[in-house]
């Protein structure tokens, strides 16, 4: 008989979920770096950096007994990181910044470091020293990033929703099995 509550979690192994967690602890370092910690804006950007890393935890968390709500969840994360995404292009057309064109090289090199799979305390490094130029446009890559993963995750979960269908449909087909056993 098929299990009533499938695995679920695995969120971290999720490259979705490591851009996200990316971009949050690299947002606290750029806030700190060149936004006042009294104004709103360095408080929404980190909040919305948050979120979009723990909705993509409750989602696959909420993944044994609701679709509906991992759907939901990993959907309010991919708006999070777009909600990021305008704040860090809002801070280069304020200060009058250059916004890298998404084939540039400087984007090509930023994309290449950010997937990068080696010490990823050189990434971390590295984005301290750089300029608010560098560490604003490099945000906006991998941020770009994680919301591309994001909508690549949402389109696999609506195939597997209907080809597996969900908890509703599991309780309702095991129940109608167990009464026919009897």
């Amino acid at each position: 008989m098929e299990r009533l509550i499938p695995p679920h979690g695995g969120y971290r192994k999720l490259r979705s979920f490591q851009s996200a967690q990316l971009a949050y602890d690299l947002t606290v370092i750029f806030c700190d770096r060149f936004i006042d910690k009294r104004s709103r804006t360095h408080d929404q950007m980190v909040q919305a950096a948050r979120s979009g890393v723990q909705n993509i935890a409750e989602g696959s968390m909420a993944s044994a007994t609701s679709k509906k709500a991992e759907l939901k969840l990993t959907g309010v994360a991919r708006a999070s990181l777009e909600e990021l995404l305008l704040d860090y292009e809002d801070f280069l057309r304020q200060r009058g910044l250059r916004l890298w064109d998404k084939n540039s090289k400087e984007a090509l090199d930023a994309r290449k470091l950010l997937s990068d799979e080696s010490d990823k305390s050189d990434r971390s490094d590295s984005f301290k020293q750089s300029s608010e130029e560098i560490a604003a446009n490099t945000m906006i890559c991998l941020v770009n990033l994680a919301s591309y993963l994001l909508r690549k995750q949402l389109q696999a979960l609506e195939r597997k929703f209907l080809k597996e269908g969900g908890f509703t449909e599991r309780l309702y087909n095991q129940r109608w099995a167990q009464r026919n056993k009897s």
